[in-house]
């Protein structure tokens, strides 16, 4: 089964004062670091959604092994991203796990188990934590069309599932990873404290 990933990084980042794709997080780009999160998770292949910044992003960034995608309708918001990346996988993927460039704590075994959920049988499936749907998010193809019609603003994937609870399997994750986003420089800040804490024998 081809279960390929695809990397939304097209935002501009206004409350963090630069695109997230270009934060960095412990020596590495927000945007590597979702890139290598997916291809260690097992998704093949990777697709990576620039926007904002988009050449210096690829200036920048070692994207070596992803195809990148410009969604050159970034000013609307997530969903422009999304139905980008869908429209850019190729026929023989199956399906797709969604990430998001500013949650770098999310991890390779949430993937594998987004994509051990579809070796079950699920038709989406979300990762949760305390019981809650964040992110990453796995869709089966068949249902893009309907995911992709449903995106809005900056609402990608959430409509769908929440409109298709029946076909929507959770996926526990808070033993792997966490969802925490990096939306400011206060968060960026208590994030590479808790990575610095991490590194420390």
């Amino acid at each position: 089964m081809t279960v390929a990933g695809l990397l939304l990084a097209a935002g501009e980042g206004r409350r963090i004062g630069r695109p997230k794709a270009l934060v960095d997080l412990g020596g590495r780009l927000l945007v590597e670091r979702g890139l290598a999160t997916l291809t260690v998770g097992g998704c093949t292949p990777v697709h990576v959604v620039l926007g904002a910044a988009h050449d210096d992003v690829l200036a920048a960034a070692d994207l070596a092994g992803a195809t990148v995608v410009h969604n050159r309708d970034w000013r609307t918001g997530l969903a422009s991203s999304l139905r980008t990346g869908l429209a850019s996988l190729p026929p023989d993927v199956e399906a797709v796990v969604v990430a998001l460039v500013d949650q770098p704590l999310v991890t390779p075994e949430a993937i594998r188990r987004l994509r051990q959920a579809y070796d079950e049988g699920a038709v989406a499936a979300v990762a949760t934590y305390d019981g809650l749907p964040r992110n990453p998010v796995l869709l089966a193809r068949t249902t893009w069309a309907d995911v992709a019609a449903q995106a809005s603003g900056d609402t990608g994937a959430r409509a769908y599932l929440r409109a298709n609870p029946d076909v929507t399997t959770p996926v526990p994750c808070d033993d792997v990873g966490a969802p925490d986003d990096v939306d400011t420089p206060e968060q960026l800040t208590t994030l590479r404290r808790r990575l610095l804490a991490q590194s420390r024998p």
